[in-house]
C-alpha cells in the first residue's frame, strides 16, 4: 500500500471509554454520530483517525505500538493529514463521507505511550471527523481526500 492508494489499515473500537480499542475488520458509521459500538460514537469527536506512517515516529525497543493503541478507530495508509484543515472531507469506501472538525487533541498525562517514549504523535498527526454520510467500511477500502 503506498500513498498512491490510500486506504484503510485498521479499524479500531471500544465499548467504553478508557477501555483498549479492539480491532475489527468492518464497522457500520451512523451519520450524525460515529461508528455504531464505538464509545465516541455520540461524543464531540466522534471518529478519530491516524496514519499509520506515524507510528514509526514514537518507535522504543521496549514498547509495541499497534493500530488502536493511540485511541484512534481509523489507521490509514497513505494519507498525509498534517495537511488536513477542519472544513476537509474525507471519503471511506463506497459510501462514507467524514468532515474534519478538530486537528490533534491533547495527549492524556497517563498515556503508556508518552511515558515510554517522551513523545505521542495524537496531537499532531491525529484528526477528529464528524459523519456526514454513514455506511459500512472495512480493511483496505479506499480514503479520499477532497477538497
Amino acid at each position: 500500500m503506498s500513498e498512491n492508494n490510500p486506504s484503510v489499515y485498521r479499524i479500531s473500537i471500544a465499548p467504553e471509554k478508557g477501555q483498549k480499542k479492539a480491532n475489527v475488520t468492518e464497522v457500520h458509521l451512523s451519520s450524525g454520530a460515529g461508528i455504531v459500538g464505538d464509545a465516541h460514537s455520540e461524543s464531540h469527536r466522534p471518529v478519530s483517525l491516524l496514519p499509520f506512517e506515524s507510528f514509526e515516529k514514537v518507535y522504543h525497543p521496549d514498547l509495541e505500538i499497534a493500530p488502536g493503541d493511540f485511541a484512534e478507530n481509523i489507521t490509514t495508509v497513505g494519507v498525509d493529514f498534517t495537511q488536513i484543515a477542519v472544513g476537509t472531507r474525507i471519503h471511506l469506501g463506497e459510501a462514507v463521507l467524514l468532515e474534519v472538525i478538530q486537528i490533534g487533541k491533547k495527549c492524556h498525562n497517563d498515556c503508556i505511550i508518552r511515558q515510554t517514549v517522551g513523545d505521542c504523535i495524537m496531537p499532531r498527526e491525529g484528526v477528529f471527523a464528524k459523519v456526514i454520510n454513514g455506511g459500512k467500511i472495512q480493511e483496505g477500502d479506499s480514503v479520499r481526500v477532497l477538497s
